[in-house]
């Protein structure tokens, strides 16, 4: 995979990779930035979302599960001094359907964090995630959560 980022103006960058897309990078006023992108740090938190999310929706969709809607919430905590690394985060896995089976939710779970998401196994070697799972029952146009728990590795 190659990646780049090219500067516009200021502290205002454009990000690509080989799929061709582009996304805009900026900052904070107060540090010199526009206000007009994403923070770098930002799209690691977005990237982790994304790579468990496509990995998780996938399979419980073939274990033929009926979702009607799916999100993926990252809340990760940052070390207050400079280089505000992560050091912890809290990922949520939101599940919207019809009766769906929680032991294929935790399997999916299971299988992102330990065999599919790239993202995750790397971020993984840099701070303690959790895993934790809502499962909401939708029934004439409104969701009521009928279950949550956490996936835990070895158990």
């Amino acid at each position: 995979m190659d990646a780049k980022v090219t500067w516009k103006d200021g502290l205002t960058l454009s990000g690509s990779a080989n799929s061709g897309f582009t996304v805009p990078l900026g900052t904070d006023p107060s540090v010199g930035g526009a206000n007009d992108g994403f923070r770098p740090l930002e799209l690691m938190a977005i990237s982790l979302a994304g790579c468990t999310a496509m990995d998780v929706v996938s399979i419980i969709r073939k274990k033929k599960q009926d979702v009607t809607a799916f999100e993926v919430k990252v809340h990760a905590e940052q070390q207050a001094e400079h280089p505000h690394v992560f050091t912890s985060a809290v990922i949520t896995y939101q599940v919207t359907g019809h009766s769906i089976d929680e032991a294929a939710v935790v399997r999916a779970i299971e299988l992102s964090a330990t065999r599919y998401c790239p993202a995750q196994s790397m971020l993984a070697k840099a701070f303690a995630m959790k895993l934790v799972y809502e499962l909401y029952e939708e029934k004439d146009g409104a969701s009521t959560l009928v279950k949550t728990g956490e996936w835990r590795q070895g158990g």
